[in-house]
């Protein structure tokens, strides 16, 4: 007694330690989680704000399963596929595991009788049996592992494409990040969101299949040997703890979508400081940007502490309702029928009672176990609710990009410079404007000059350019000379009118800052053609030689090694190479009209000249932006823009007034 009494003041020392242990935790985490507070007050900022009616509630509704209905369908698009196959794969190992365990159980009872018995031969029996076994249960294991780690990988691949079909539709991946604004970070929900959302598939498929099948078992089992009342009050103990944890669970979800958005914010404060570390370097602003990174990390932490103390409160409540409770009730519910006096087991000698209390135990101990871990798994399928919502609301948008409707923050109430209000005759309706495809011109017919967001730049512009008629556009920064360009391109949406245009392959856009491709330097001539492409085309690598003497930089090939030659052409050319490279793409496509976005800014002014030369002789035609007035002369039309909603389309004489320097 006094060794008990010991034991008992020791574990009873050991609770006080523990629970002191547990508050002081919390007190921590609560100051902690004040302190990145006052830390996010001192710095503010917006990410692609998201503008909707209201914040939607992710929870396990019927919304949720009809959202996963259809992703399912793309990760599985038929019982003939290879995901199916895995499906029935993990399914079959599931089987083989639980007959392995019941196995397991009956053998090892076996074993022990076999030792308390005192009998010798059959004891080395059971355990050559069990010896035996082993490679056959490890198979059994590693191969539910390798269907399951398979099947994830499967799952991302189905969805990755799918959603990358729709990313690279058109023009979509520009829409996503340029005219609408519901998604602020794209690229997280594109990889890691995609990622969690079918791991987290693929394990709720094993986490709940394996358990239902376990409970089919026991339950026939614990049936034929106690009665089927045991079962039955575990299977109702089942449906009563998962319904009130399933209610208690129900902030996960919103939880876990933040979690994933904030993750977005954070990566994107980052890209920002590797994107613009120039022009953050020329300012000095490290210190700034710390702050702003640091505060968005803070906003991330805050929110992970309160994950965490969410899923800690609920992991108590877990252990409690699904683990210890349901073995309090297993023990009941075993007990019965060796406690009762009527009951034929009453009759039976001691091993055998203890042989059979063993078996019934151990079955109803692994009930307990998959009663437990089917309620826990209402736990997964709350967070897998979040990434649902998301990946969802990313294929909802690119679907809607697609077919050409975009949100964003529009321009209310549209004012004068004298700050008046202005009228407007049509009403701007993005997408309104009709678009005629057609050679050899671009015909603007009561276009408004409207930006994505409704900032109307030229309320109505009329001016028609056939092949030949170079046109030199100017006007100061703000003006609308690159939103011209960008409706050209089939970037914003038409607001009205009608444009008439070459179809998307024949107008080409040289940007003043070219962007240069991963791959060879043939790459970066034909792109965004491929090799097969290129020699389908009937090009051959003489012509890309040829193109590089136009522009003066036939010794590029030779200093790189030739044209299969790899580098990472960003850093190893200068921008003027940089510059002639991009007009070389443009003489090796040879479009009907080309977009020159002072593109020549860093090439001399001789070697200027002979490239808007060289594209007169093949026929280009061309719109170019420039403050150089040597290059005036090359062209024949003028389209002047004042910044104040007015412009001036008019042909290139001796009177005309020519800007730049």
């Amino acid at each position: 007694m006094g060794s008990l009494s010991k034991l008992l003041k020791k574990q009873d020392a050991l609770l006080v330690i523990g629970a002191a242990a547990s508050v002081c935790s919390w007190i921590l985490l609560s100051r902690s989680s004040k302190k990145s507070r006052q830390k996010m007050k001192e710095m503010q900022y917006v990410i692609n704000q998201k503008q909707s009616g209201g914040s939607e509630k992710i929870r396990l509704d019927g919304r949720f399963f009809a959202q996963l209905k259809h992703l399912l369908g793309v990760v599985i698009p038929s019982p003939f596929s290879c995901e199916f196959g895995f499906l029935v794969l993990v399914a079959a190992t599931l089987v083989s595991r639980s007959m392995c365990d019941i196995w397991i159980i009956q053998n090892s009872t076996a074993i022990e009788s076999a030792i308390i018995g005192a009998n010798y031969e059959l004891f080395r029996k059971n355990l050559g049996r069990f010896l035996t076994a082993m490679p056959i249960m490890s198979v059994v294991n590693n191969l539910l592992k390798y269907g399951l780690d398979e099947l994830k990988l499967r799952f991302r691949t189905r969805l990755t494409n799918y959603l990358y079909e729709q990313y690279f539709k058109g023009f979509t991946y520009y829409k996503i990040n340029n005219l609408d604004n519901r998604i602020a970070n794209p690229d997280q929900l594109l990889t890691a969101d995609v990622d969690k959302f079918c791991s987290s598939v693929a394990d709720l498929y094993s986490n709940i299949s394996k358990p239902l099948l376990d409970i089919v078992i026991y339950v026939q089992r614990l049936t034929a040997a106690i009665g089927a009342q045991g079962p039955g009050l575990m299977i109702l103990y089942l449906i009563m703890s998962g319904m009130f944890l399933t209610y208690l669970r129900r902030p996960a979800g919103k939880l876990t979508a933040a979690e994933q958005k904030l993750e977005g914010e954070f990566r994107y404060v980052n890209s920002r400081v590797i994107t613009n570390s120039e022009e953050i370097a020329f300012y000095q602003g490290n210190i700034k940007e710390k702050l702003t990174t640091l505060s968005a990390f803070d906003k991330l932490v805050d929110h992970l502490r309160k994950f965490l103390q969410f899923r800690f409160s609920m992991g108590f409540i877990d252990n409690v309702v699904a683990k210890y409770f349901a073995t309090v009730i297993g023990f009941t519910v075993v007990s019965r029928p060796f406690l009762d006096k009527t009951n034929p087991l009453a009759r039976k000698s001691h091993s055998e009672r203890l042989e059979d209390y063993y078996k019934s135990g151990r079955m109803l101990v692994k009930l307990a176990e998959a009663i437990g871990r089917l309620v826990l798994a209402g736990r997964e399928m709350t967070r897998l609710a979040g990434y649902t919502a998301r990946v969802t609301e990313l294929s909802k948008v690119l679907k809607e990009l697609n077919a050409g409707k975009y949100q964003r923050t529009m321009v209310s109430d549209a004012t004068d410079v004298a700050g008046n209000k202005i009228s407007r005759k049509i009403p701007l309706i993005p997408g309104s404007g009709k678009m005629i495809t057609q050679d050899r011109i671009i015909k603007f017919e009561h276009v408004p000059l409207v930006t994505p967001n409704g900032d109307v730049l030229i309320e109505d512009m009329s001016f028609e350019v056939h092949s030949g008629m170079n046109v030199l556009v100017c006007g100061p920064n703000g003006c609308g000379k690159s939103s011209l360009f960008r409706i050209l391109g089939e970037l914003w949406p038409i607001f009205g009118g009608t444009l008439t245009k070459p179809e998307k392959g024949k107008l080409f856009y040289i940007p003043q800052r070219p962007y240069m491709t991963l791959g060879t330097l043939r790459d970066q001539i034909i792109y965004p053609h491929t090799e097969s492409l290129m020699r389908h085309c009937g090009k051959k690598d003489a012509d890309l030689i040829h193109f590089l003497n136009c522009v003066e930089l036939g010794y590029i090939a030779e200093r790189e090694g030739g044209l299969d030659a790899v580098a990472d052409w960003m850093d190893v050319l200068s921008g003027g190479e940089k510059q002639r490279i991009a007009m070389a793409r443009l003489f090796y496509h040879c479009p009907q009209f080309a977009i020159l976005d002072e593109c020549t800014s860093a090439v001399s002014v001789d070697v200027e000249g002979k490239l808007y030369a060289y594209c007169r002789d093949v026929g280009i035609t061309l719109f170019t932006v420039s403050h150089r007035k040597s290059l005036w002369v090359h062209h024949e039309f003028c389209l002047h823009m004042d910044g104040r909603g007015s412009y001036e389309f008019k042909k290139i004489d001796g009177d005309t007034i020519e800007f730049g320097s």
